[in-house]
């Protein structure tokens, strides 16, 4: 019991100190900043989708999708912020059970499948809209675009 105690409480000063670490993406999702984060990236979806599908009406119907799953991804990064400060919470409380870390683990785990899976539905109504070849072209895009904002040259390119 011992044993186990201590690998929960070495995950949580693990996660604490990656929750703290992380990067933020492109450098704008900083206090204050983050709308403004979600908003360019969601602009610039919108230009990639008006240069590659050619039905406007389809093209907007892609684009409220992308507003779906942006609004998940900021849903998402919430739930995760409250995960941690759950950890946090737990770790800071003396008395907490190895089981309160757990079940925190737990649900922190069931919320990120939650939004990944409903992020993978909508992706998947967004590419039922559109042509293999606008699918393509946009995915392509979408890979140049990002690699503009590479932290290091040693990361893996990809895409959604």
């Amino acid at each position: 019991m011992k044993r186990l105690h201590g690998y929960v409480l070495g995950l949580v000063v693990v996660l604490a100190l990656a929750g703290c670490s992380s990067h933020r993406h492109h450098g704008m999702a900083g206090e204050g900043k983050g709308d403004a984060y979600w908003q360019k990236g969601q602009q610039d979806m919108a230009a990639l989708i008006d240069r590659t599908v050619k039905d406007q009406e389809k093209g907007g119907q892609v684009k409220s999708i992308v507003g779906e799953i942006v609004t998940e991804l900021k849903a998402g990064r919430e739930q995760e912020r409250a995960g941690h400060r759950r950890l946090y919470e737990l770790n800071a409380n003396y008395s907490a059970a190895p089981e309160e870390f757990t079940k925190a683990l737990d649900e922190a785990n069931n919320r990120r499948m939650q939004s990944a899976s409903k992020i993978l539905a909508l992706r998947f109504r967004m590419k039922d809209l559109m042509t293999p070849e606008e699918w393509k072209t946009l995915s392509d895009q979408m890979l140049a675009y990002s690699s503009r904002y590479k932290h290091s040259e040693s990361a893996p390119k990809s895409s959604y």
